[in-house]
């Protein structure tokens, strides 16, 4: 399982994103181009000394994420969703999307989700920090594909 970050705008919440997966054994991909300037000095507080254990790969470009990442299922977290994140199941090899803080996710990241994830909320109010969505989704989807061994009885 991989979260994918699609051209992130807030180091804070990029580093916290990195954090997150470095402690939950998710892989991370970032789509450039990144609203700021990808360094330690803007990363290192929310991420510290986890970077070293984060498996991360960045992208040129939106073709160039799909072309490396072809034949895995795209789920995009987007406030436009159809489905509840608690009630779908996930696979080991699914990429979960994030779309930026500022703009969420463009038409062409929607149409190639091949599903469209929700958390619900109470009205009127629309959404929820990135980091904190990517963090329930996550903790649901590992949660289902990494399920401790049954003890045989």
């Amino acid at each position: 399982m991989r979260l994918v970050l699609y051209q992130p705008d807030i180091p804070q919440n990029t580093g916290s994103m990195m954090r997150l997966c470095a402690c939950l054994g998710v892989g991370m991909d970032i789509v450039e181009p990144c609203g700021f300037v990808f360094d330690d000095r803007r990363l290192r507080r929310a991420v510290m000394d986890y970077v070293a254990s984060l498996d991360l790969v960045r992208h040129d470009s939106w073709l160039r994420f799909l072309d490396a990442r072809q034949g895995r299922r795209r789920l995009l977290l987007t406030t436009q969703g159809d489905l509840v994140y608690t009630a779908f199941s996930y696979r080991a090899d699914d990429l979960v999307l994030v779309g930026r803080e500022s703009a969420g996710a463009p038409a062409e990241v929607h149409e190639a989700a091949h599903a469209r994830l929700l958390i619900p909320m109470r009205p009127p109010l629309r959404s929820l920090n990135v980091a904190l969505a990517a963090a329930m989704v996550l903790g649901e989807a590992v949660r289902q594909t990494q399920r401790p061994p049954k003890e045989e009885s």
